[in-house]
């Protein structure tokens, strides 16, 4: 149930075949990427089709979001990616949670509080340059001193800078250190991951014996791959009206309609993370294109239709008629972007062999948990 005629659309079938498929063409075991809750698609629900299809351990971005999944039920492998405040290892420890080794300094804070059976995976910078240690020296040091803590020292992993680049010479570069490191450390790891959505599909490699994959699973690569798109993003018409020609439309008055023209709202704005910078895109009306015209607003949208529309028409957003790759060309930017600025005001519909499974509205939730009239 929803109240807001905005949702976000996730076919779980084609989230897991794409999954199978990525396991397949790896080769490799699967990390499940459920950052920024799943991309904006929803972490749980992710996060439990991912483990159904195959997934041996789930990676999200920072502490919080692991403990999210837990509070959920998940208790699966989780490794967080981003620096976790050492301060924090009780947490760690007592949600079974597993974190990235990022420098010798944090190996030193964190060693000055409880770590025994705490699990880690060395990050290696090879390039990135965001985190880790490019230092096989610093590295080796790093697992040393958390060993003699009693931390175990699980895995080790590094991060591709550029592997939507067809010719590969940054991921070539990147994968020359991370090789060199391997050897210079010279001690074995259960887990060495280094590909990325892009790479899992395009840059196999011998050295690692998992892959890290996000947005691939909802069928978005940078190259061309039997991979399914699962997510689409729909509204419906609340309101229509035809103004005469000389009307101006939305704040700024930045669009006057050049004729008698019917102009249609949609429930759905920039607080939902469908930003200003739609305004002159189009939407999808039974195979129509319709364009946003004025300002787009904090809760609501307008678009020229063709003619007249009852209100309730469903409009397509992102989906089978716009595809996200579309919509991120047009706003000069990427999917990921576009899929993680979508906000929790948007009800998430799960679909699985074409019907409703779930419907998740966290607005909704609180409504009920307050038992308040519906």
């Amino acid at each position: 149930m929803f109240y807001r005629d905005s949702w976000i659309e996730l076919d779980l079938d084609r989230l897991q075949e794409n999954i199978r498929l990525l396991i397949q063409r790896s080769g490799k075991s699967f990390f499940a990427v459920i950052k920024a809750n799943g991309y904006g698609a929803g972490d749980c629900q992710i996060a439990r089709a991912a483990l159904e299809a195959g997934a041996q351990m789930l990676a999200v971005s920072s502490l919080d979001e692991a403990l999210s999944l837990r509070a959920q039920g998940i208790d699966a492998p989780i490794l967080i990616l981003g620096v976790v405040d050492p301060s924090f290892s009780d947490l760690l420890i007592r949600h079974q949670l597993t974190v990235p080794a990022v420098s010798l300094s944090w190996a030193q804070q964190i060693v000055q509080h409880p770590v025994e059976g705490l699990k880690v995976h060395l990050k290696a910078d090879t390039g990135m340059g965001r985190i880790g240690s490019s230092s096989a020296g610093e590295l080796k040091e790093m697992a040393d001193l958390l060993e003699t803590h009693g931390v175990q020292i699980e895995g080790i992993f590094t991060h591709f800078a550029c592997s939507d680049a067809a010719d590969n010479r940054m991921c070539d570069l990147q994968m020359e250190r991370f090789a060199a490191l391997l050897k210079e450390l010279n001690r074995s790891f259960r887990w060495i991951h280094c590909d990325n959505s892009d790479a899992a599909v395009h840059y196999p490699d011998s050295i690692s014996n998992a892959v890290r994959c996000g947005i691939a699973m909802f069928g978005i690569t940078s190259y061309t791959t039997p991979l399914q798109p699962c997510l689409s993003l729909y509204s419906r018409l609340v309101h229509v009206k035809q103004v005469e020609a000389g009307t101006t439309i939305g704040y700024g008055a930045t669009y006057v309609s050049p004729q008698r023209e019917w102009i249609g709202t949609l429930p759905i704005g920039y607080a939902d993370g469908w930003i200003r910078r739609h305004q002159g895109r189009c939407c999808i009306i039974d195979g129509v294109e319709c364009k946003f015209v004025g300002r787009i607003c904090m809760d609501q949208a307008m678009i020229r239709l063709p003619h007249e529309m009852p209100v309730g028409t469903r409009v397509e957003l992102i989906g089978p008629h716009m595809p996200i790759e579309r919509v991120a060309r047009e706003l000069d930017t990427i999917p990921y972007e576009v899929m993680t600025l979508l906000s929790d005001r948007l009800a998430k519909v799960y679909l699985r062999q074409n019907e409703v499974c779930e419907i998740v509205n966290p607005r909704l939730d609180r409504l009920m948990s307050a038992n308040l009239p519906r």
